[in-house]
């Protein structure tokens, strides 16, 4: 090591194990459950993570000379160099910034996202998501979702990974900061929330009324499905309530990530006032 935490040798081979090891974490999922890892790059992202909770942070040559160097890697146990040539190879973005972490992941319990005011005197916000597949639908929703309060997210076993890099480049961060959990029965856990009386609505086509007259000043959770079918039937049934979201023209539904914003936002500027 030199004075900096750096490894003396820098790693100037393509085929290096740990070129292999990291794209391996950056293309699979299953890669990334078994190491309990995820792939952060880019040099706000990296500057937003705990420290203690980066396994290895990979330079280039090129970020070494960067003025902000010193301060990500001072405090980082295992720090790695690479030529910028490795370093395009370890990337998953067309213009890298030199500087990438393979981060330990979060993980969260049932009651740690859906805390109600009962417990905190703070509502619950959450976002209950059904089969959402395209991950940058995802990275916005949980984005979108720190900016408007959101205290949790609930997410089905065939929504995408939270820890695909796409996920982590569109949440800027957010991904760190916002508690989240996957399910293997989202029926029964929507069962509990409602135990807990947290107002389970549903966005959907058949919604008598306006999203904008409702009342979300209480624990809340918005029922969000699949980007081409919507939420299936038995998923929709544990909503109290349908609303949609007015449209103008021919449009027939939004996009679920601005679907989503549009009423996180509502639920937001009520809890304002």
């Amino acid at each position: 090591m030199n004075e900096k935490g750096l490894r003396n040798n820098v790693i100037s081979s393509t085929t290096n194990k740990q070129v292999k090891y990291v794209n391996a974490l950056i293309k699979k999922s299953r890669t990334r459950r078994e190491e309990d890892l995820f792939v952060a790059e880019g040099l706000r992202m990296c500057s937003e993570i705990p420290k203690e909770r980066i396994r290895t942070l990979y330079i280039s040559e090129s970020f070494r000379k960067h003025p902000e160097c010193a301060k990500l890697t001072q405090g980082v146990r295992h720090v790695e160099e690479v030529t910028d040539e490795v370093f395009r190879a370890l990337s998953d973005t067309q213009t890298p910034q030199g500087i990438l972490a393979l981060v330990k992941q979060y993980h969260y319990l049932l009651d740690e996202v859906a805390v109600t005011a009962a417990q905190t005197g703070k509502p619950a916000l959450l976002m209950v998501l059904e089969r959402l597949q395209d991950p940058g639908n995802l990275g916005t929703i949980i984005r979108a979702g720190e900016g408007a309060g959101v205290t949790g997210i609930l997410m089905d076993s065939d929504t995408a990974d939270i820890y695909n890099p796409k996920v982590i480049r569109s949440t800027m961060g957010s991904v760190l900061r916002v508690p989240f959990v996957y399910t293997e029965d989202l029926k029964s856990d929507l069962e509990t929330l409602k135990g807990r009386g947290i107002h389970l609505y549903a966005a959907h086509l058949k919604g008598v009324r306006s999203y904008d007259l409702e009342d979300y000043r209480g624990d809340t959770g918005f029922l969000i499905g699949n980007e081409g079918n919507g939420l299936s039937d038995e998923i929709a049934d544990m909503a109290d309530t349908y609303v949609r979201i007015p449209m103008a023209g021919q449009v027939e539904s939004l996009n679920a990530a601005v679907a989503s914003s549009v009423l996180m936002f509502e639920a937001a500027r009520q809890r304002r006032l």
